[in-house]
């Protein structure tokens, strides 16, 4: 549970329901909008939870993250919120524009080796110091209980089970909230369509296996699925047969083709991690789904993830649309 005292940082978002993807497949769609949380992305739900227990619970006076993208931006907004200092640190990679945005938000933002596990490394050590903690991106249980609300909130909004949950799947942290948030809704029993992009697949990589795969790179353009290897937690959440999790992945192409339909239909631009989840419906694998009794043929209502992201413009999605052919 949420520490008891804890600020709610991020927005109470809205459950909608989406008429032109519903006409897509023979079911409803309902969309929880956590594009529209302040910095971008549902990642200020768990890391104002992990941020809020480290000060109340083990005292922290200085927060670290190694992130240029989504966690990186909701650490150094609920820092500023909470009057936190923090520091940011990223690889040599990273676009001026990222530092500039966290530097606007408040943080220190320092520039450390040349991909992000050198950044990483740096941040972990130097968050050893006294009064200093490290914020994970997606793998610590306080990061889980925080996306737990996606789901609670979601319950509360539809006044009944949905058919199905879908999301995505990086690291496994928003996966590992939703399930939990699942748990707490009574919604145990609901199959859940985990969404992965071909290049970014860990967790589908490891199912197949049979045990947990370390992925050699990220060659997909979901750089925010871009975890090398999936939270042991996820994998054993998979394995224990408490939950009914479908893991799916799809095209970089089908994850544009959705930001772009996502844009035309709702006025809403996200990143291609988000379009994994919309891509479960515009690319018909729910639908596939169903044809292959993996889910029942008929189903009421599809609650879809809409987790957003603010690692996205119009200039990229462009760019995407001619590469793609789109």
């Amino acid at each position: 549970m949420m520490s008891e005292g804890s600020t709610s940082l991020y927005l109470k978002t809205p459950v909608v329901h989406s008429g032109a993807m519903s006409r897509l497949g023979s079911f409803n769609v309902f969309l929880k909008l956590d594009n529209l949380q302040p910095p971008g992305s549902f990642k200020i739900r768990g890391i104002s939870n992990m941020c809020q227990k480290a000060i109340k619970e083990r005292h922290c006076s200085h927060i670290y993250c190694a992130s240029g993208g989504n966690a990186g931006l909701a650490t150094a907004y609920v820092c500023q919120q909470l009057g936190m200092p923090c520091t940011i640190v990223l690889p040599e990679s990273t676009p001026s524009f990222t530092a500039d945005k966290l530097r606007d938000l408040g943080a220190e933002v320092e520039i450390c080796g040349k991909v992000w596990d050198e950044a990483n490394q740096y941040a972990l050590e130097q968050s050893k110091k006294p009064g200093c903690e490290y914020v994970h991106p997606f793998d610590h249980p306080d990061i889980w209980e925080g996306h737990e609300s996606i789901i609670t909130e979601s319950a509360t909004q539809l006044g009944k089970k949905p058919d199905v949950v879908v999301t995505c799947v990086g690291g496994g942290g928003l996966l590992n909230g939703v399930l939990q948030g699942m748990s707490r809704a009574g919604w145990e029993d609901v199959p859940v369509v985990a969404m992965e992009t071909e290049g970014a697949d860990c967790l589908n990589q490891s199912i197949e296996a049979g045990k947990i795969v370390k992925l050699p790179g990220i060659s997909s353009i979901a750089k925010s699925l871009g975890a090398c290897v999936v939270s042991t937690k996820t994998f054993e959440y998979y394995n224990s047969g408490r939950y009914t999790i479908l893991s799916e992945k799809v095209t970089d192409k089908d994850v544009v083709n959705a930001c772009l339909r996502f844009a035309d239909d709702h006025r809403f631009i996200v990143e291609p991690a988000c379009g994994a989840s919309l891509a479960a419906v515009y690319s018909g694998v729910v639908q596939r789904l169903q044809e292959s009794g993996r889910l029942p043929k008929s189903l009421s209502s599809v609650l879809v993830v809409v987790c957003g992201g603010a690692v996205v413009n119009l200039d990229q999605l462009h760019k995407w649309r001619e590469q793609f052919g789109l």
